[in-house]
């Protein structure tokens, strides 16, 4: 059975409705991100990290998997698929992919600030009084600016097994998540849906790309059908 990686980012889940920073400047639901997504915005003032991510979780129970989700968890059924995702929001679990990675972390995930592999599932509101079973203050499960990725090398050496690489919402500027596709096997079929697709370094090197110059809901489809006939 053939292995289809799929990268995905930030532009999947907005079709969703779930705002991204890149849609405003660096502006993050009308924050500066390196106020609430860097450790020095929680050290200088965790009251606002803890309340700004309250209400992305909140958020996140409002809306629902779109048909890019959904075309993608279709391919299990044909596939031995990976999603490496750089969304921390839960829709392609929702919507029925079974094997995920969280390149930075997930929203519906804290853990310790004393043990950082004391993780536990949250769906509600955390505030300062949360704490470890060692007395450890939770922060959000997140992946902030400036702090290292551990899934990393997790994720390339996934990706360095596919036969088939997809690359959907995401500009591919943010390093070193963007860097992922250079780990890909030589002349390797990649498919890169983007409305407004930008070519890295990496892509720019590839031998065997094409890019489907859609919003996710509408070239995943096309793509996840084409994917299915050539391959049943």
């Amino acid at each position: 059975m053939k292995k289809i990686v799929i990268l995905s980012g930030a532009g999947i889940s907005a079709e969703s409705g779930i705002k991204t920073f890149r849609d405003a400047d660096g502006l993050w639901e009308g924050h500066d991100v390196m106020e609430v997504a860097s450790p020095q915005g929680w050290n200088k003032n965790q009251e606002l990290v803890q309340d700004f991510y309250n209400q992305r979780r909140q958020q996140l129970h409002t809306v629902q998997p779109n048909e890019g989700h959904k075309a993608l968890a279709e391919l299990d059924a044909h596939f031995e698929v990976c999603v490496i995702t750089q969304n921390v929001d839960d829709l392609h679990e929702r919507a029925g992919s079974k094997r995920i990675l969280h390149l930075h972390g997930e929203l519906l995930k804290v853990r310790s600030t004393k043990n950082p592999n004391l993780i536990y599932d949250w769906t509600g509101d955390l505030t300062d009084q949360d704490q470890c079973e060692l007395g450890g203050q939770l922060r959000p499960h997140i992946v902030w600016f400036g702090e290292d990725v551990p899934e990393l090398p997790k994720a390339a050496k996934i990706t360095s097994l596919a036969d088939i690489l997809i690359i959907v919402g995401t500009s591919l500027q943010v390093y070193p998540a963007a860097s992922l596709s250079a780990y890909a096997k030589e002349g390797i079929p990649i498919y890169y849906v983007d409305p407004k697709p930008q070519l890295n370094y990496e892509l720019n090197q590839a031998e065997n790309l094409v890019v489907i110059p859609e919003k996710g809901t509408v070239g995943l489809r096309i793509l996840v059908d084409q994917l299915i006939k050539e391959h049943s």
